[in-house]
């Protein structure tokens, strides 16, 4: 049997080919993921019209979460408009640049949010620990200062990933099995030595989504050791249920990002389930987090309601 070399020298286009397997139903399969974009997008545009409109809400928690429902905006409009041409229009091939650019972004919008989360669960930890203090430590200027950091952690390590992959030339496919640009589906198509990658992508995993798990864990302890130190059963349901919107939040993004994570690299799962479950990892949390802190706080809810009775009047 003979054998033929097929290698590409800087390739200038890739084919992403979607969902391996379920090509035949992709076409299907873009309606879910297109209306929990909808979702998404509705949701996280309510959030930051509300936010900076509505003075009780300009506090560190509710400046944090205007931060994540710009980047879960950012997340959607990085993944969905390819992902739907590819599954509606069939519109398959991608310039390289693109490619590595979409990676960018929907990686450095991942650490953003990682980082938002954490800054989230130390205004939660200082609240709850040292409520006397919060305002004096938790200053503007120190919220500002915190978003700026987490921003350019990201986009400084994470712009590591395509900078290494362009030092590749030599590739033994331009077929990548995957509905968006992913680090590890990117890498794993180059005939070259790859360890460089590999590692500097585990760096970057365990620097940021590692770091801010453990701590975001860790004030957690602190933080229900201080609860469970209150006298009174109401008073630890209230700073309890101060906590609940985050912690879903965090059980949700964190859950999903490691399973995609190492299943890329250590796992044996089905190559479509790998590609779905890191797809709704992507697209369901922005989903859910505005329903989850619209749900939980009542000033958001009134202004949802007013919203909508506005629109429904105006109708009428």
């Amino acid at each position: 049997m003979a054998f033929i070399n097929m290698s590409y020298l800087n390739p200038r286009t890739v084919t992403l080919i979607g969902i391996p397997g379920l090509e035949h139903v992709q076409f299907w399969i873009g309606f879910p993921f297109f209306a929990v974009c909808l979702v998404a997008l509705l949701g996280n545009s309510i959030l930051l019209i509300i936010i900076p409109s509505e003075r009780s809400l300009h506090q560190p928690m509710y400046i944090f979460l205007a931060v994540l429902a710009a980047t879960d905006i950012g997340l959607c409009a990085a993944i969905v408009p390819k992902m739907l041409a590819i599954f509606w229009f069939r519109s398959f091939s991608m310039a390289f640049d693109a490619c590595l650019a979409q990676l960018f972004f929907i990686h450095t919008l991942q650490c953003i949010e990682s980082g938002v989360l954490l800054a989230m669960a130390f205004d939660r930890f200082i609240a709850i620990c040292d409520p006397l203090r919060h305002t004096s430590i938790l200053t503007p200027s120190i919220v500002g200062h915190m978003i700026a950091v987490v921003a350019i952690r990201a986009i400084v390590l994470v712009g590591l990933l395509p900078i290494l992959i362009k030092r590749l030339h030599v590739f033994h496919s331009i077929l990548i099995a995957h509905s968006y640009c992913e680090h590890m589906a990117v890498v794993k198509l180059a005939a070259e030595d790859i360890l460089v990658n590999k590692s500097c992508g585990l760096f970057v995993g365990f620097t940021i989504l590692g770091f801010d798990m453990i701590s975001i864990l860790i004030s957690y302890v602190l933080i229900f050791q201080a609860v469970f130190r209150l006298q009174q059963k109401e008073a630890r349901l209230k700073a309890f249920n101060t906590c609940t919107a985050h912690i879903f939040v965090f059980l949700e993004f964190y859950i999903l990002a490691f399973f995609s994570f190492f299943s890329h690299r250590f796992g044996h799962v089905a190559p479509s389930t790998h590609i779905l479950l890191s797809t709704i990892y992507l697209l369901v949390p922005p989903a859910l987090n505005p329903i989850v802190y619209g749900v939980k706080n009542k000033v958001i809810c009134n202004h949802v309601a007013k919203i909508f009775l506005l629109n429904h009047g105006s109708q009428q």
